[in-house]
């Protein structure tokens, strides 16, 4: 534990990136590095970002060139986790994320640094800030699966940051492990056994499975398969917990740890752009154009991918975890996958960490995913005074125009999507900082 409460920042390289930005690579301590941009020529603003995620590299995320070209200096951070999904001990990375702002602010001598929550960056960034501003109260407790180790001393108030800016965040590794799960296995020893419930078989064409198109499912459908991933969730859990009790215990080696799941590619949302179709409220809609229309409902324009029937049926629906990197990130306690959730349950649940959260708050969400319902909810649920949510027209989740989109639908063209996007966070700053 001291090594993390003692991680020290250390730069050790300094290049020109192009004519418009210098680049800094750093080390944070502990296995995590990150990259830090600013530009070359003019003033920098005392603004900063920091862009990070659970596994990706985010050395280079879109944002870190995209805002340090609007003239912000930007930290992009790959974690002490590396891309290894099985060495994740979720509660640690907010230490990385302390160290990247403490870099920001410390080193390079701006006075707000605000978050950027892409994806997995969702969770991270809004589990580090409610830690931040609530101290270790907020990740323990006996509702936990697990814990954070942390006694207060590891944060100050300083270390905080000033903002966040969600940009397709999702609801947390649990929630897409949970709503990946093939609801049909009943049985984790034969998940491809015939014991499976055909009654709810995703990808049966008499339950409304498309292998060719969009899928229709019915409500009940839809209902039964989200109840039946809860179930296939609390029986893994009840594994881990049990795994680990008895390691612990000295039962087991506490080397036999391994925790392998099958068939998790099975995501209603995938397959039907009727499932989590969309926001329940007229939302701003970020449009083509750089305008607004605010005046409708949002609805998805994401394709549809049958073809993950092949994914869950194949090596992609394997997870090779361990104990502590399932329970710590990819589980959740649940009674219906997609509106019955105990989101506190895990610390890994940017819903649960919205609620704690009082620094201003943007989410955006893209028209070409299935984050839009989520997005809509950390909006209704963030406890901040200051927040804002707007849907970007014609965006995938890797932030860029989706052509494939617009040609399934009808609709688009779409081009402009990270000028509108990247010009909206710029503006949505300067009007605050």
């Amino acid at each position: 534990m001291l090594s993390f409460l003692f991680a020290v920042v250390i730069v050790f390289g300094i290049t020109n990136a192009s004519a418009q930005l210098t680049v800094q690579n750093v080390d944070l301590g502990d296995g995590a590095l990150a990259r830090y941009r600013a530009p070359a020529i003019g003033p920098v603003s005392h603004v900063a970002f920091l862009a990070i995620h659970r596994t990706a590299d985010f050395r280079n995320h879109q944002s870190t060139t995209e805002l340090a070209n609007r003239g912000f200096g930007t930290l992009g951070i790959r974690t002490r986790f590396g891309n290894s999904e099985a060495a994740v001990n979720w509660e640690l990375i907010a230490l990385d994320v302390r160290n990247g702002i403490r870099f920001l602010k410390n080193v390079k001598g701006h006075t707000h640094v605000i978050l950027i929550g892409h994806s997995g960056g969702g969770p991270t960034t809004s589990y580090f800030q409610a830690l931040a501003e609530n101290g270790p109260s907020y990740c323990k407790g006996p509702n936990k699966i697990t814990e954070c180790p942390f006694t207060g001393a590891e944060f100050t108030a300083a270390d905080r940051a000033n903002g966040i800016v969600f940009t397709d965040g999702h609801p947390g590794n649990t929630i897409n492990r949970l709503r990946s799960l093939n609801a049909s296995v009943v049985n984790e020893d034969q998940p491809f056994g015939p014991a499976r419930n055909k009654t709810l078989d995703p990808f049966s064409e008499a339950n409304g499975f498309n292998p060719a198109g969009d899928s229709v499912f019915s409500d009940h459908f839809v209902d039964k398969y989200s109840e039946a991933q809860c179930r296939r969730m609390d029986g893994l859990i009840h594994e881990a917990l049990k795994t680990r009790g008895e390691i612990e215990s000295g039962k087991r080696d506490p080397a036999d740890d391994a925790f392998v799941i099958y068939r998790t590619s099975a995501r209603l949302a995938d397959f039907s752009t009727g499932v989590h179709r969309g926001t329940l409220e007229p939302r701003k809609l970020l449009k083509n154009d750089g305008s607004i229309d605010d005046t409708q409902v949002v609805n998805t324009v994401r394709v549809p991918n049958p073809g993950n029937k092949l994914d869950d049926e194949g090596n992609a629906g394997i997870q090779n975890l361990k104990i502590t990197s399932f329970l710590s990130a990819s589980a959740i306690r649940c009674k219906h996958s997609l509106d019955d959730i105990d989101w506190c349950s895990s610390n890994n649940s940017t819903v649960c960490a919205v609620r704690e959260i009082s620094v201003p708050i943007l989410v955006m969400t893209m028209q070409g995913h299935y984050f839009i319902r989520d997005g809509e909810q950390f909006y209704e649920e963030s406890a901040s005074g200051d927040k804002d949510f707007v849907v970007v027209e014609g965006a995938i989740h890797n932030l860029d125009n989706c052509p494939a989109c617009a040609a399934f639908h009808g609709t688009g063209p779409y081009t402009n999507v990270p000028l509108n996007l990247w010009n909206y966070v710029r503006d949505w700053t300067k009007a605050r900082f």
